[in-house]
């Protein structure tokens, strides 16, 4: 779904397309949230249009759409959140030169990939994501263990997919500024991901703006740090998308 509200007539932005947040969602086989969500009311009243994609794999469309993802997870969720961002530019109902995205986790990665496979975006916010599917097969707990070779491929088989499907073994291919927001107490992404994917892209002279979180774990769930990384986000794509950067 996508959510907008216009300015009011007369208001001095009534009439311009606005920027455009993309999510991707966590799971990967998850959905979009669909109830009353505040986070898209924050970034709505804003000024921001919301495209939320179910891309490919996520759940309430049958079997056979959540089983489009088998075998291609960082490269079909990438490639239809690209795709949506790529539709509303040529419909003339976003502004293409201000477009961002956005994902936690799972959606990470998306987020990641979308930023060193293409060049939509002007901007990327990730959220505890995973940068290098081959750690992740590592590292994981238990009851995901081989939740990654359905998504992927049978690991260790399947590691020239992983590290190719894996932002961090392509970080000199992302331009996009990138602010990334961490747990220290995550178990399931571990923080040690995160920092790779800063270093590498600092290292390629890249924008990368770190927030770490002492107490948190994979999901924040503290009324205070949900704020502070809103705000944060907020001021980093409002300071980027005011500048001279366009994206075609």
């Amino acid at each position: 779904p996508i959510y907008y509200s216009p300015p009011p007539p007369g208001s001095p932005s009534a009439g311009n397309r606005p920027p455009l947040l993309v999510r991707g969602h966590g799971g990967p086989t998850s959905r979009a949230v669909t109830p009353l969500e505040p986070r898209t009311q924050f970034w709505t009243s804003r000024g921001y249009a919301v495209l939320d994609v179910d891309y490919r794999g996520s759940t309430g469309y049958g079997q056979a759409y959540r089983k489009a993802l088998d075998g291609r997870w960082g490269e079909a969720d990438v490639a239809d959140c690209v795709a949506g961002a790529d539709f509303l530019v040529s419909t003339g109902r976003v502004d293409g030169r201000r477009c961002v995205i956005t994902g936690s986790s799972a959606g990470g990665l998306t987020v990641l990939g979308a930023l060193a496979f293409h060049d939509r975006f002007a901007a990327g916010g990730c959220y505890y994501g995973i940068g290098d599917l081959a750690a992740l097969a590592h590292d994981t707990h238990k009851f995901e263990a081989r939740y990654l070779d359905s998504l992927v491929g049978p690991w260790p088989d399947a590691e020239p997919v992983y590290r190719a499907r894996s932002p961090q073994y392509h970080a000199g291919k992302i331009k996009a500024p990138v602010i990334f927001f961490q747990g220290l107490e995550d178990r399931v992404v571990p923080p040690a991901q995160c920092r790779a994917m800063v270093c590498a892209l600092r290292d390629n002279g890249v924008e990368a703006v770190y927030h770490e979180f002492a107490g948190e774990g994979h999901g924040f769930r503290r009324a205070e740090t949900v704020i502070a990384c809103l705000t944060a986000e907020a001021a980093f794509y409002a300071r980027l998308l005011a500048s001279d950067r366009t994206v075609r």
